[in-house]
């Protein structure tokens, strides 16, 4: 019988101390199993020692686009900051990356810090680590990030390549527009990540099940089909490994949270709840046991 192992990754651990008790709340229920830690975030030290308390399995979401960077030297006179001395939000970075303004040694530098700065709360380095906002995809970031990754020994990264993300028309044009922009890039930074040794999973599912749009269904078609897809093309595999991207929590309440600037819209709403409500349902459960899908950190790949 087929095989999934089925990592559920709660982002944004350390955001604010509300997200953080509703991602260990997840964690204590069985319904993710793994946490990516922003280390500029507010409460990223109360989300280090929660993982330690709790031993939940933590990576790095690395962050260069929101709120404030953890090197010392970059908090001033830095391409990565705009006029506000903020880094330049999830468009703004992409903008200023693709005028040219954005320093690589600065960006390779802040990515350094933030292993560091992971290192010291946590006491290990991060065995998987991605992009919040998925700017490790990007260009001229992917080789950068992939340096950095090499450099430490980090070996697992978010390939984000959603099957049958085409077709979810439920998603509004403007988002399905920076999706589908989300998939080129990573796309073109397979080859890159390859070459540096990199490795993810088989799967990675998220976009299309985020927010309001996430449901036991759609989460559990999302993962059928995917599977299925990948097994036409590869017969012979006996086990498939997944990563399902989620951000569960009880929504911030400002002015508590953020990475600097405060909580973002999205973190305030009703969403995140949603997320958290739907993930503990026992029918996702009852799935993931009927489908012989067990769920796993990115050490037990």
């Amino acid at each position: 019988m087929l095989q999934v192992k089925l990592i559920v990754t709660g982002d944004d651990f350390g955001y604010c101390p509300r997200r953080n008790q509703g991602i260990v709340d997840c964690f204590l229920a069985g319904a993710i199993s793994n946490v990516s830690l922003l280390v500029n975030g507010s409460a990223a030290a109360d989300a280090a020692k929660l993982a330690r308390r709790y031993n939940i399995p933590i990576g790095l979401h690395a962050n260069l686009s929101e709120g404030s960077p953890v090197c010392e030297v970059l908090k001033t006179n830095s391409s990565l900051l705009n006029e506000d001395g903020f880094f330049h939000g999830k468009m703004g970075f992409r903008t200023a990356l693709s005028k040219g303004l954005l320093n690589m040694s600065e960006v390779k530098q802040e990515l350094k810090a933030q292993v560091e700065l992971f290192h010291e709360l946590t006491g290990h380095l991060p065995p998987h680590m991605d992009g919040h906002q998925h700017v490790h995809v990007l260009p001229e970031v992917r080789h950068v990030f992939a340096e950095v990754l090499e450099e430490y020994g980090i070996k697992y990264t978010r390939v984000p390549i959603e099957p049958g993300l085409h077709n979810c028309d439920w998603i509004p044009p403007s988002l399905m527009d920076f999706y589908l922009g989300v998939e080129e890039d990573s796309f073109n930074t397979v080859d890159v990540f390859t070459k540096h040794g990199i490795r993810w999973p088989d799967i990675y599912i998220g976009l299309s099940t985020m927010g309001r749009n996430m449901s036991v269904s759609s989460i559990c078609s999302a993962i059928d089909s995917a599977i299925l897809e990948l097994t036409a093309k590869a017969p012979q595999s006996r086990t498939v490994t997944i990563e399902l991207m989620v951000h569960p929590g009880y929504p911030s309440v400002p002015p508590v949270g953020g990475c600097g600037e405060g909580p973002d819209d999205f973190s305030q709403s009703w969403e995140r709840l949603h997320e958290l409500q739907t993930l503990t349902k026992p029918e996702l459960q009852s799935h993931y046991k009927n489908r012989n899908i067990q769920l796993c950190s990115f050490k037990d790949l």
